[in-house]
This record gives structure tokens, sequence and C-alpha cells, in this order.
């Protein structure tokens, strides 16, 4: 197989289940000129034979000896891609048939400072509430802050401004993520936002405003496992995080805050109040935040989980 126009980066672990609907989702795309790479992260299950049952030259397999975390996964997928363009694929997530066009259609337009584009996402398989809950989010604490550009977007997507999930929806040049480093493997949340910041550091993402990847939401990760990753995350983009706190942008407040917010939502009112200042409570959109925050976690109390 000749080198292809863009490679798609599957990372997954025991999801033999569903690893097949986000191959199927790739080959499906509007541009044929692919390569899936699935990296398998040392699953027990039977993800090679699903992987293997494929009888089509673009689907490539990989694995680990060992679960070695998703970064580890992602970077040992992009050091076998081919592609002018990687994109990524989480194996529990899909994409529309023209999520690759529509963003390659929009780079074309655009000068070689454009490296990369990501796209808007729906999620599937919330309950009622957390539909209602995401319903809310985005109309509350909706932000005018750039969508797409360089450090602009950097500033707006380490502030909190911005929310992009890179996991499923980021297509970038090969070359860009070479340069840029790969994914930080000692990450396992906020590794694909990290990422980013480093390849906006390069050049520019462009944004392209519609849902062409579905998410399905099958849990969240508990709220000490954000407190660790955030504080590696903003540790490694200290100079961009002292920058803005110099202008004024309490980064590590609004982090605070979302540590806050992951603590609440498990109705863990204790730990939140640790993370609470009379700065954040002053303001009325925390407020709000709070408000919120806190009737889901009561309503997860009250249906006996903690």
């Amino acid at each position: 197989m000749s080198e292809p126009r863009v490679s798609v980066v599957i990372p997954t672990y025991e999801r033999a289940d569903v690893v097949g609907r986000a191959i199927d989702s790739a080959l499906a795309q509007t541009v044929d000129d692919i390569e899936v790479v699935v990296v398998d992260d040392g699953s027990s299950d039977d993800t090679e034979t699903v992987v293997e049952s494929y009888d089509d030259e673009r689907v490539r397999y990989r694995a680990h000896g060992t679960n070695r975390g998703v970064s580890a996964a992602r970077n040992t997928g992009v050091a076998a891609a081919r592609g002018e363009y990687v994109a990524f694929l989480d194996s529990d997530d899909e994409w529309l048939p023209r999520k690759l066009e529509r963003q390659l259609a929009t780079l074309a337009g655009r000068g070689e400072e454009w490296v990369g584009a990501y796209c808007e996402v729906a999620t599937a398989g919330l309950s009622t509430a957390g539909r209602v809950a995401s319903f809310v989010s985005e109309t509350l604490f909706r932000s005018q802050a750039p969508r797409e550009g360089g450090r602009e977007l950097a500033e707006a997507l380490l502030s909190m401004q911005v929310f992009m999930g890179p996991g499923s929806t980021l297509l970038v040049e090969r070359a860009v993520l070479t340069e840029a480093g790969g994914f930080d493997e000692g990450l396992s949340i906020y590794e694909d936002w990290d990422l980013v910041l480093r390849v906006l550091a390069v050049g520019k993402l462009a944004h392209v405003p519609e849902p062409l990847a579905l998410t399905h939401f099958t849990g969240d990760a508990p709220a000490e496992a954000y407190v660790e990753n955030d504080r590696r995350y903003l540790e490694r983009n200290a100079e961009l995080v002292a920058a803005l706190e110099a202008r004024g942008v309490p980064v590590e407040r609004v982090h605070r805050m979302g540590l806050v917010g992951h603590y609440l939502a498990e109705g863990r009112f204790g730990e939140a109040r640790e993370y609470l200042d009379a700065a954040t409570v002053a303001r009325p959109k925390n407020l709000a935040r709070l408000a919120f925050w806190s009737v889901l976690g009561l309503g997860v109390l009250a249906g006996g989980r903690r």
C-alpha cells in the first residue's frame, strides 16, 4: 500500500466488543485514502481476533505486550503511521462519514501555518440527567473565547474557556506531531489537551463547527485521578500558566474550580470544600456552577452511590 493521506490511530484496551464500530466508522469515511492503525495496549480479550478479521489492507494491527496506557498506545500508533496527517479515534467512539473530508476541506483553504483541525463532538449513552447536565453546561457556561488559531487557542484551552475532545476529533500533520514530541506517557487525563498545547506551539489549528465525532459515555475517572493529572498538566505548561496569571487570567483557580466540580458531582462535599476559596465563591457564574454540580452530587447520594 502506498503512503495514505491520513493515518487513523485507534488505541484500544479490552474493548473487543466495540473496537469494530470505531474501525468501521473510519473505513466508511468519504476520504478513502487512509490507513487504520489499531494499537492493542495489552488486551486479554479477543481484540486481536476482531482486528485481524478485517480483510482490508488499510487496517493494520500493532500490540503492546503489557498495558502501558493510552498515551503510549497513541505514540506507538503515530510511530507506525505513514500518512501525511494523523487522526485520532478512541476505540469506544465513532465518526460520521464526512468527518475527515470536512477537516481536510477546511485546511485546504488555509496557509501553511495551519497544521491541523478539530471538530465538534456529540455524546451518546448519557442518562436523562446526563443529557440535562450537558445542556445546562453548554448554555450556562458557554464562552466567547476563540475556537481556532495558535497562541490564542492555547490560552483558551489552558484556561478552560474552550473544551475539545482531541482523542477523537483531532487531525494534525504527522511531522508536527513528531516536532511536538508526542503524548506525555505520564498523563492518563489531559494527555490530549497537553499534546494540543504543544502542537499549537508549532502551528495553528482550524475548527470545524460540526459534531462529526460521536463519543459513547462509559463513565468517568475518580476525582483523585483528576487531581494528580491536573497537577502534572499545569506543571508541564508552567510557562504559559505564568504568562496568563501575570495578565490576570486565573488559570490555577479555574482548574481548582474544575476539581471542585468533580468532587461535587460525586457527592463528596467535604473534599470539594478544600479546593474552594473566597474569591472563587464570590463570582456569580461560579455560584451557578457550584449549585449545578451540587445538584448532580445530591442525585448520586440519593441513588446510594458514592
